[in-house]
């Protein structure tokens, strides 16, 4: 993959979508939330056409701030990895556990500036400067190898005005593809759920 992955919400969709891209503008995946579903639901195709679907990611549980949400290939089934929100930790930085398909702990998502999310809240509340937030406050994500400490990728929630944009840069890694391809689909998950907080 060609970093920085860039990460775009279709505007003005019922269903979160969410389109996928390399740094030349290549679309990589295209994924959609199912709707009025009890437990969170996605797809994701090889592209916007959603001709090919490559994955599926199933939440463990009903609209839980603790859910484990694991990834399958689309088709075949078979179990690449899962993500889970630390729920108490979540409060102050968003956290988020990623696992290999053994349930071995691979690496983990941290929000950098907690305090970015306090002054989002604040923001949100006051009268026309709510309208503008989104383009100055922009958090970014350390995504961290468990058993090195080696920093991987960092996502960062890009300035814009009407809808939630990420990028997502590559530092130390992953080393091989099918850990890189678990770590991108937690990233996607992740994204969808801190998407809500604009």
């Amino acid at each position: 993959m060609q970093y920085p992955l860039k990460l775009s919400f279709k505007i003005a969709a019922l269903a979160p979508q969410l389109f996928v891209r390399d740094s030349a503008g290549t679309e990589l995946m295209y994924v959609k939330q199912k709707m009025m579903s009890l437990k969170d639901k996605v797809t994701v195709f090889s592209d916007s056409g959603q001709t090919r679907p490559l994955y599926e990611i199933n939440a463990d549980r009903i609209m839980d701030f603790n859910a484990r949400f694991t990834f399958t290939e689309a088709g075949s089934g078979r179990v690449l990895g899962a993500v889970k929100r630390q729920g108490r930790k979540s409060l102050w930085k968003a956290t988020y556990e990623i696992f290999a398909a053994d349930d071995r702990s691979l690496a983990v998502t941290v929000e950098e500036n907690p305090w970015v999310k306090v002054i989002d809240a604040f923001l949100m509340e006051v009268p026309i400067v709510n309208l503008f937030h989104g383009y100055f406050l922009n958090p970014k994500y350390l995504v961290t190898d468990t058993a090195s400490q080696r920093p991987l990728l960092r996502v960062i929630k890009s300035k814009s005005f009407f809808e939630s944009k990420f990028e997502i840069d590559r530092l130390d890694g992953p080393a091989d593809e099918s850990t890189e391809t678990t770590i991108l689909l937690a990233i996607l998950m992740m994204v969808l759920h801190e998407r809500r907080r604009k």
